[in-house]
């Protein structure tokens, strides 16, 4: 699985005009599922991501995770994560899984964030969407459970 993290002061993500997730002090995360992956890899990466010490502490160091924070996550599907730039100038996304697979992992993944202890609120998958963030730091973090 590949994610996108990003530390934010809030983020929502909107369909149709209608806001459907929305968070305050958190995680954006944006999530592909790859051919071939696993819930046993959508268990170590919402692990990971939940542990992950991005925030600041006391003495302004990142050294505290969205649980010590008790911020929480928005967890929001791109396949384009998947994206293969290697050839010309039109992306390829022959490497994502499938729609019911990206799906069902991207569900999947959600509760595995929120069984960590993480208030989550998600998109909805395959739909067109809106994101908008403010990014805290800027912190951005590629993550990816085959490197």
């Amino acid at each position: 699985m590949r994610a996108l993290i990003q530390r934010v002061t809030g983020a929502a993500v909107r369909v149709e005009g209608a806001v459907i997730g929305e968070i305050g002090p958190g995680l954006l995360i944006l999530i592909c599922a790859m051919q071939g992956d696993t819930e046993a890899q959508a268990d170590k990466l919402a692990a990971k991501i939940a542990k992950l010490r991005i925030f600041e502490d006391d003495a302004g160091k990142m050294n505290r995770s969205v649980l010590d924070t008790q911020g929480a996550a928005l967890v929001v599907s791109q396949f384009t994560l998947a994206a293969d730039t290697s050839r010309g100038n039109r992306p390829g996304f022959s490497t994502a899984a499938p729609p019911a697979d990206g799906e069902r992992l991207y569900e999947y993944f959600a509760a595995q964030v929120q069984a960590q202890g993480v208030p989550v609120a998600t998109g909805r998958f395959g739909a067109d969407m809106k994101v908008s963030l403010v990014n805290d730091g800027p912190i951005t973090i590629w993550m990816d459970t085959e490197a």
